[in-house]
C-alpha cells in the first residue's frame, strides 16, 4: 500500500485476512466493538453494538458484518478500527497484510539510504576500536621516544622499531620517520 492509500482501502484489503484469523476471537471483537461504541458512538451507535456484540451470531459473521458496516461509515470509522485493533492486539495489528507491505517498502527505501550513507561515510569497516587500539599504540611508542630518557640516554629499542614502523609508509613519509627519529639520537 501507498501513502496515498485509506483507511477504507486497507480495511478493504485486510478484510479476509481478519476474518480468516484465529486470534480474532469473541473477546477480541467484543473489545473492539465497546471500544468504538464508547468511545465514538457516532461510528457504533447502541443499537449498532449490540447487533455486533450478539453471541448467538458466529463471532466470524459478526466480524464480517463489523467490517462491512465500518467500510459504509467511512474513512474516520476504518481509522478507528485501526487505532482500536492496535490498542488491544498489537501482534494481530502488526501482521495485517498492510502493515507488512507498509513495513516492506519502508525497509526497502531504509536499506537503500543505509547503503548509500555507508558507502559516502564509512572510511574502514573496522570500526571505532581500531582507531582507538592504533591511536593508543602510537601515542605510547611517542611516550617511549619522548620520555624514555633514563640518565640523558634514550631507549635504544625504539629507534629500532621506528627503522621497522616506516616500512609501510610512502618514500616521502618514510624518509622524514626515519631523520627525525635520527635526529633524536
Amino acid at each position: 500500500m501507498s501513502d496515498t492509500d485509506g483507511y477504507q482501502e486497507r480495511l478493504q484489503s485486510d478484510s479476509q485476512f481478519l476474518c480468516s484469523d484465529q486470534r480474532m476471537d469473541t473477546e477480541l471483537v467484543d473489545r473492539l466493538v465497546l471500544q468504538l461504541n464508547r468511545i465514538y458512538p457516532q461510528i457504533l451507535s447502541d443499537k449498532e453494538a449490540h447487533r455486533f456484540r450478539n453471541l448467538s451470531v458466529p463471532t466470524k459473521v459478526r466480524l464480517a458484518d463489523l467490517l462491512k458496516h465500518l467500510h459504509r461509515k467511512g474513512e474516520e470509522a476504518c481509522h478507528e478500527f485501526y487505532r482500536a485493533l492496535h490498542i488491544h492486539t498489537e501482534d494481530i495489528y502488526s501482521s495485517l497484510p498492510s502493515r507488512v507491505r507498509e513495513r516492506e517498502v519502508a525497509d526497502s527505501k531504509c536499506t537503500n539510504d543505509k547503503t548509500v550513507r555507508q558507502e559516502r561515510y564509512v572510511l574502514n569497516d573496522r570500526g571505532p576500536m581500531f582507531f582507538l587500539s592504533c591511536f593508543s599504540f602510537v601515542v605510547g611508542i611517542a611516550i617511549l621516544y619522548y620520555y624514555g630518557d633514563t640518565e640523558g640516554e634514550t631507549l635504544r629499542c625504539t629507534g629500532v622499531f621506528l627503522h621497522c614502523s616506516a616500512v609501510r609508509l610512502s618514500k616521502d613519509a618514510r624518509d622524514v620517520f626515519i631523520s627525525y627519529g635520527e635526529v633524536g639520537k
